[in-house]
């Protein structure tokens, strides 16, 4: 959770004059933004203060504020067609600012490798393995590419995002290739065996979020390519990413 509690707003008048208002209020708001959809925001978060009753202000003012035990139950978030954002609200003057939160949900229980197998017959066979299919955002993915036949010249591993918006009908999904790394370059030998070691932390990676307020979910996953100009052959893992404290 955030740390994030209080703080101050400064409210100038300009010399000789005076701001007549119907009073003052502080607001923390969490909103879900559908790109598709502008103009509406989702509001699922919007305790207020009351800073100060209706009157007149003919100087500068500074006033606290403390919003405790607020429970910021998502993560901020800037995806494709959707933004998930907290920000303080004053209305006095519709300032606004915006604050981002991390969450730390219990790492998972289980934690299964991922195997799998691609092959066209007498072509092409191989077994590509991870040691697990949830990693945390500082964590390293280890994995072996074994080679049983060895007809193929080119291979890459990409870390695939997967945006998905809104609720059907009217649902959108958005992929983006977060990174690409070259695995193998040349024509292996049979039964080689290719170790991975890919660094998730040195990429823009966010936690995996499941149907996040029932407005948006994200989800990872780790698309093996195989390439034989022409052919060209995909095989794709599902993996789960979470955040941890930093210290």
């Amino acid at each position: 959770m955030s740390v994030f509690g209080g703080g101050e707003v400064v409210i100038h008048v300009g010399d000789g004059k005076k701001l007549a208002h119907d009073g003052t209020k502080v607001e923390f708001v969490g909103s879900i933004e559908l790109f598709y959809d502008r103009g509406h925001h989702h509001e699922f978060l919007s305790p207020f203060q009351e800073l100060a009753a209706p009157g007149e202000m003919r100087q500068a003012q500074t006033l606290d504020f403390l919003f405790k035990n607020v429970e910021k139950q998502f993560e901020s978030y800037q995806g494709i067609n959707v933004k998930l954002r907290y920000y303080i609200c004053v209305s006095i003057a519709s300032k606004e600012k915006d604050i981002w939160v991390h969450s730390f949900p219990m790492p998972p229980d289980s934690n299964n490798a991922i195997k799998m197998e691609v092959g066209i017959e007498d072509c092409l066979h191989i077994e590509f393995e991870y040691n697990k299919s949830k990693y945390h955002l500082k964590d390293i993915i280890v994995g072996k590419i074994y080679f049983l036949l060895e007809k193929i010249k080119h291979m890459e591993l990409y870390i695939i995002r997967r945006e998905t918006t809104g609720a059907p009908p009217n649902q959108y999904n958005e992929s983006e290739t977060i990174t690409k790394s070259e695995i193998m370059d040349g024509t292996p030998v049979r039964g080689e065996t290719i170790p991975i070691h890919l660094f998730p932390s040195g990429f823009d990676l966010t936690p995996t979020y499941r149907h996040v307020n029932k407005k948006f979910s994200t989800s990872y996953y780790l698309n093996l390519v195989l390439i034989d100009k022409p052919a060209v052959l995909q095989a794709a893992g599902d993996i789960t990413i979470f955040r941890i404290p930093e210290n």
